[in-house]
Parts: C-alpha cells; sequence; structure tokens
C-alpha cells in the first residue's frame, strides 16, 4: 500500500532571506579561489583587491549608484556604522523602522505614521540625521522618500535610507546615505553596504574601506553580491500580479489587506485573518507546508506587539501574518497557499 507524499513545501518569506541565486553561488566560490587579503601589499593580495575593487564598480552600476560604497556584513551594520559615525547627531527615525534602527536610536524622537504607516514629509524637515526606510519590512509600505529628502535637505539635514527590503527590486531613493543587505535580494548572508553621497558625511575610524570599517573584506560575499544585483529586478513585475490574485482571494475569503490604500511594494503585504491568532495561524500554514511570518524575522517568534502595527494604531495586530514574494515564487504556490488560507479560515466549510 502507497503512502500518499507530501506536497512540496512552499516558502513565502522572502522578505525574511532568499535563496543564494546560481550566478551569486557561482560568483562566490570563484571569489573563494582568490583566497589573498586584499589589503595585501603581494602580487596575491593586489589580485584580491582588483577583483574587489571591479566588484565595487559593478554594485555601484546595478544600482545606478554614483557615490561611494562601504562594504559592511550586512544591512545593520551598514545602519550601526551610518548612525555611530555621522558627523550630523541622529535627529529622530520614524515609529515603523526595522528593530535594527530602533535599537540604535535611543531615546531619538520618533516620526509619527498615519493609519498607513506613511510619514508626513513635513515631520521629517529636520537639521540632523534622519532615518526613514524605503521599503516596510512588515506591510511593504513605501515611504515618500523623494518628498522627504527635499524636507530634509531642506532643513539643512541628511537623510539615511534602510533599503533592505527595496535595494535589488526597485530604483533606490534619492538619500545620502543607504544601508541594503545582499541575502535581500538572491546574494549570501554575511555581506552589505553602505552607500554613502559623500565622504564627508561620515567620521573615519581607521581600518578597511577607505578608512571607514575595520576588517578584512569579505571578497567572495562582495563579488555574489554584485553578481546578484546583476540578475535584475524584472521579476517584480510578476509578483505583483501573483500579489493582486493573493490579495483578491483574501480579500473574497474576508480577509484584510493591511494599509491596502498606501503605494505598497510588489512583494511584501501584511493580511488579517479575522478571529485567529497569527501564532495559530503560523502553526497550521507551517503543518501545511507552508513557510510564512508574524512581523520580520528578527521578532516573529515573539510575543510582542508589532510595533509596526501598533505606531499605525492597528486595531487587530495580533491576526495579521506576512507573506513574502520572491522570483522563485509561482501561481500554482500561490493558489495552494489560497486554498490553505480558505481551510484555517474555515471559508466554504461546512459546520
Amino acid at each position: 500500500m502507497f503512502q500518499k507524499s507530501n506536497p512540496v513545501p512552499i516558502y513565502l518569506d522572502y522578505a525574511a532571506t532568499t535563496p543564494l541565486l546560481p550566478q551569486a553561488r557561482d560568483a562566490w566560490l570563484h571569489g573563494a579561489a582568490i583566497w589573498a587579503n586584499p589589503s595585501s601589499p603581494h602580487a596575491p593580495g593586489r589580485a584580491a583587491r582588483a577583483a574587489l575593487e571591479e566588484a565595487r564598480a559593478r554594485v555601484k552600476s546595478a544600482l545606478g549608484w554614483e557615490g561611494e560604497v562601504v562594504f559592511t556584513s550586512g544591512a545593520s551594520e551598514a545602519l550601526a556604522l551610518a548612525i555611530g559615525r555621522s558627523k550630523a547627531p541622529l535627529e529622530a527615525v520614524s515609529a515603523v523602522e526595522h528593530d535594527a534602527v530602533l535599537r540604535l536610536a535611543g531615546d531619538a524622537p520618533r516620526l509619527a505614521v498615519d493609519a498607513c504607516g506613511r510619514v508626513n514629509p513635513d515631520s521629517a524637515a529636520l537639521a540632523g540625521l534622519v532615518v526613514v526606510q524605503q521599503v516596510n519590512s512588515e506591510t511593504g509600505v513605501l515611504q515618500d522618500l523623494a518628498a522627504i529628502a527635499e524636507a530634509v535637505r531642506g532643513a539643512g539635514g541628511v537623510l539615511l535610507a534602510d533599503c533592505a527590503q527595496g535595494a535589488g527590486k526597485r530604483a533606490l531613493p534619492d538619500a545620502d546615505l543607504i544601508a541594503l543587505s545582499a541575502h535581500k535580494f538572491g546574494g549570501p548572508i554575511g555581506v552589505g553596504a553602505l552607500l554613502v553621497r559623500d565622504w564627508n558625511l561620515l567620521h573615519p575610524t581607521g581600518g578597511q574601506e577607505r578608512g571607514y570599517r575595520a576588517g578584512t573584506e569579505n571578497l567572495p560575499g562582495v563579488l555574489a553580491m554584485a553578481a546578484a544585483l546583476e540578475a535584475g529586478s524584472e521579476w517584480t513585475s510578476e509578483a505583483k500580479r501573483l500579489r493582486e490574485i493573493l490579495e483578491s482571494a483574501i480579500t473574497q475569503a474576508g480577509g484584510e489587506v493591511v494599509a491596502v490604500e498606501a503605494a505598497r511594494s510588489e512583494t511584501v503585504g501584511s493580511y488579517r485573518m479575522q478571529g485567529k491568532s497569527a501564532n495559530a495561524q503560523l502553526i497550521r500554514f507551517d503543518a501545511m507546508g507552508i513557510a510564512v511570518s508574524a512581523g520580520s524575522a528578527c521578532s516573529s517568534g515573539s510575543l510582542k506587539t508589532s510595533h509596526v502595527l501598533k505606531a499605525m494604531d492597528y486595531p487587530h495586530p495580533s491576526e495579521v501574518i506576512r507573506v513574502s514574494m520572491g522570483r522563485e515564487t509561482t501561481e500554482a504556490e500561490i493558489d495552494r497557499f489560497i486554498a490553505a488560507w480558505k481551510t484555517i479560515a474555515g471559508v466554504g466549510v461546512k459546520a
């Protein structure tokens, strides 16, 4: 007698991390073969340095960035470097920033947001360092960074944008400092960058990366990050189509799309299932072979109320889960998720 096999698992938590692209893996292996320290003066070191600088140019080209690039271990380190070494004092951060920013911000004022999680650009007109994300990691809401940048600069301030969820998927915003992480767009874990409009914005402290970040450069990771960026973002148009299918079905099944009235990323969304706690939903989805999350990865395992939904004054934060898609997501996977959603919500189930 044959046993029915379990369906292939479905991964819908790309906002937490993404699978390594084949071209990024190949680039990492190539970089691992160039194992000399890029700071060494001998021939192997110079070869490694040449590869590192070529990758720096490729990263700038792929991102359309004309400023400077400091390679880091990821977005969290890039944010810490920017906030800790900024010549402009930290003035404010938005209330819906990632925990990595809030931990660094201390008692700095929080910029309030509306019911969709959007910062009013006028409130960001401050003469210091202002931190506002590009894409919210829980709701996918896009901030109007063009207007925010204009307000900040008009007041003589400096804008730091956390682009962990946007880089590699959409155009960079007009910010003075930008943090990004490779594993959010098909690169490896453990490498990222701080983009710097002008070296004058930061205090150098010595070490590598033009004296702005100490530590031997992660050459394999940098090469893999460059390759992942060069893979392009054309796939996001398909993600947008799949999101529309998903959200139409959720709404028809009695669910709710968080911040539906806001401009949002094609790849990240939050959804409420009425009467079902997020933790109960995660357990049921996981049992069905579907990986989703509640909030950002750094806080999804806790029982804390999402600070993002709290800042939005959202009335049902405990019933919200996050679904995030990547270039590998298929319509068949979305169809399976929708069927699972209806089962858990009890839609169409006879009493």
